[in-house]
């Protein structure tokens, strides 16, 4: 089965397992269906924990933080509720939420059910006759609406804060590496320090995602449009072109470093996919924005994708999780920062 077909759950992960008793009995009395409860855990991810319930016959997914975390603040799901709740009026990619329970009795955390976005996601491969460059525009397409999104009037005026928004993220980013740090990597130091000296003046503020990419955007069969924006765990209202910088910090090329060329970063690299600087070029041309700091804002893209990632696997080195998946993630850190490192020293993304 191709990787870009409908994403489909598979068994929960051992020590991801949901109290089936007590998840019965809060559906039961907050939705007021009854039935049997059924629990599957969708396979992507890294960061929240995501799963299919089935309560006789409906169907939610449900999103909770991973177990173990250190990282309270990069998992709040009010935060996520608080930005879905706004944002499906008047983006229609947002899923809808259905509940929140904030009750950490229930489950051991705070979690959130929403409606299924059924659809096929692209992750190592494209369908049999898809269109790459179409995937592509689309994409690019979808964050530009995003960041047009009259977040005022959408009710989330209050949701970031935007001045000084570059300025926090890139002393908040370095921090989180110093507490999460388990190996000594020469070029997060030099590229931290070459952002903390480089930071530009923030640009108009926008509603951001700040995980856009083609893992976390839910395509129609066609691969014609894009029907659903998943994982918002990390949005706010901040400077646009710090999300454009993350999208590009995934974009993989073939002529790219080979470790930074491996599966976690998806189907970029495929025949007919577009080029980084296609991206950035479609950005600015659909959105009017421009940028003489573009270098900036894919290292910093790369830069807090390695920290991400490294708060993860601190998680498992130090055993808080289990997941096999975690294990080789302090090469990936290296090989982000390496990334980020060569597209200063080139001056060019």
């Amino acid at each position: 089965m191709s990787q870009a077909v409908t994403d489909e759950p598979k068994a929960v992960r051992p020590g991801e397992e949901l109290d089936i008793a007590a998840l019965t009995a809060y559906l039961e009395r907050e939705l007021g269906a009854h039935g049997a409860v059924t629990v599957d855990q969708f396979p992507g991810g890294h960061s929240n924990l995501t799963y299919l319930v089935h309560h006789g016959d409906r169907e939610y997914v449900l999103r909770r933080p991973p177990f173990g975390s250190k990282v309270k603040s990069a998992h709040d799901m009010g935060r996520e509720v608080a930005v879905l709740s706004k944002l499906a009026p008047v983006y229609d990619r947002a899923p809808r939420v259905i509940a929140y329970c904030d009750d950490i009795a229930v489950l051991g955390a705070p979690f959130y059910l929403m409606e299924r976005r059924r659809g096929v996601i692209l992750r190592k491969d494209l369908p049999a006759g898809a269109d790459a460059r179409r995937a592509c525009e689309l994409l690019v397409d979808a964050l530009v609406e995003l960041h047009a999104v009259d977040y005022k009037t959408a009710g989330l005026g209050d949701f970031g804060k935007p001045a000084g928004y570059v300025e926090r993220q890139v002393k908040g980013w370095i921090e989180r590496y110093a507490g999460s740090q388990t190996d000594d990597v020469a070029a997060m130091t030099s590229a931290g320090a070459w952002l903390d000296a480089h930071k530009p003046a923030d640009s108009p503020p926008a509603l951001i995602h700040n995980d856009f990419k083609f893992d976390n955007v839910i395509f129609d069969p066609g691969i014609t449009r894009i029907t659903g924006v998943l994982d918002w765990e990390m949005a706010t209202i901040g400077d646009p072109l710090m999300d454009l910088g993350t999208s590009l910090s995934y974009w993989m090329q073939s002529d790219d470093a080979a470790l930074f060329q491996q599966p976690l970063f998806g189907v970029t690299t495929k025949p007919g996919m577009v080029r980084r600087e296609d991206v950035a070029r479609r950005y600015f041309e659909r959105s009017g924005r421009s940028t003489d700091h573009l270098v900036f804002y894919y290292a910093f893209g790369l830069y807090k994708t390695a920290v991400i990632l490294q708060q993860i696997y601190y998680r498992f080195a130090k055993g808080l999780t289990k997941d096999p998946r975690f294990a080789p993630l302090n090469l990936v850190v290296r090989a982000l920062a390496e990334q980020a490192q060569h597209a200063i020293d080139r001056g060019s993304i």
